[in-house]
């Protein structure tokens, strides 16, 4: 296949389909067409901050004494990862996976670095939705890649504890590094919880407090859906930690691993706060179905009584709407309004008889 086709920008994830392994293929949503390089070095001493650069600067910055964090932001320009696969000799299957937007969480460990990719999940800006972010990072022994779908401020509390100095960071192998992104990730799950929380108590409060519309049944089937997309994006994380945890890299240091099962620690309150909602989301859904239910019977409650008042009415005017001669109380006089008077006395008799028996 032509290296120019191979350039293609696919969606779908089943896009790549009959191209070779390790093919490097951009497959997602492009949110910006232009990838950003920021570079920062630091040490015991400070932080020097290289933004933005273009990939061939990138084997020309001088190589200091402590980490250097590279941010890769946006994946539209294939060769800017397949150049630094080449640079730093990273498999071309680990590099396919970073530009599949479409990956399943997972940790891999490899003789000179570890992979590892996720999904940030942050609550959008208006009514409760997901945006699901995909983040792959590559931990060299002093190196440390972070390649995200486009650029923002994800990692801006990571770049603020840089700058201030505070923490271990500084003084940290690349391991605290990847341990602090995966912090940051976890933390934004933990802020779309309490949007989700939050929505889902007001979904509660308009169920039990008003009767349930058609809009409320679209926002309890969107919010059932998000949480679907929540749990599947979320519980392999649980894998991706206790691989990391088991992992007998060189690169993962034991005092960090304490940190690693903190996070671990925070994917199970997430996962255990993503179960609760979504039990409650279901049993809204089922209370609005009972209500509907419900309603249904009210409304078939009152046509069953109009129906009793008017079976006998329509019982008296079959009988005397017959056309025979031998119905003495057609002449009589008073006839017509004796049974006027019934008309009006059988209703009020049922009436009063219904409410006695409770049924209305």
């Amino acid at each position: 296949m032509a290296g120019d086709e191979l350039k293609e920008l696919l969606t779908g994830r089943a896009a790549k389909s009959g191209f070779p392994p390790g093919s490097l293929v951009h497959v997602g949503d492009v949110h910006n067409p232009e990838t950003r390089l920021t570079v920062l070095d630091y040490n015991g001493q400070g932080v020097q901050e290289s933004a933005p650069i273009s990939v061939d600067q990138l084997s020309t910055l001088p190589a200091g004494d402590g980490i250097r964090w590279v941010i890769v932001e946006g994946l539209a320009d294939t060769q800017v990862v397949e150049k630094i696969g080449e640079a730093f000799q990273v498999h071309h299957l680990v590099l396919e996976d970073i530009l599949n937007t479409h990956q399943r969480a997972k940790f891999e460990a490899y003789d000179d670095y570890l992979y590892l990719v996720l999904k940030c999940l942050i609550p959008g800006k208006e009514a409760f939705s997901v945006e699901v972010e995909q983040v792959s990072v590559l931990v060299f022994e002093r190196v440390v890649f972070v390649f995200t779908e486009q650029q923002n401020e994800l990692f801006a509390s990571v770049k603020a504890q840089l700058a201030s100095g505070k923490g271990r960071i500084r003084t940290s192998a690349s391991d605290y590094l990847a341990y602090l992104l995966l912090d940051t990730i976890v933390d934004k799950h933990f802020e779309l919880i309490d949007a989700l929380e939050d929505t889902v108590n007001t979904v509660e409060d308009s169920l039990l407090s008003s009767e349930p519309t058609q809009a409320l049944l679209l926002t309890i089937q969107n919010l059932k859906r998000d949480v679907n997309n929540i749990r599947r994006n979320v519980s392999p994380l649980r894998e991706l930690m206790n691989a990391l945890l088991r992992s007998e890299s060189p690169l993962l240091h034991e005092k960090t691993q304490l940190y690693f099962r903190d996070v671990y620690d925070h994917i199970l309150r997430v996962m255990e706060s993503v179960d609760a909602n979504r039990e409650i989301i279901t049993s809204l859904l089922e209370i609005y179905i009972t209500n509907v239910s419900n309603r249904m019977n009210e409304v078939m409650k009152v046509l069953t009584v109009f129906a009793s008042i008017f079976i006998p009415l329509t019982f008296l005017t079959g009988i005397y709407g017959m056309n025979f001669d031998g119905m003495p109380e057609l002449h009589w006089r008073w006839a017509y309004p004796v049974l006027w008077g019934l008309f009006l006395i059988l209703p009020v008799a049922l009436l009063a008889y219904f409410k006695r028996k409770k049924w209305i």
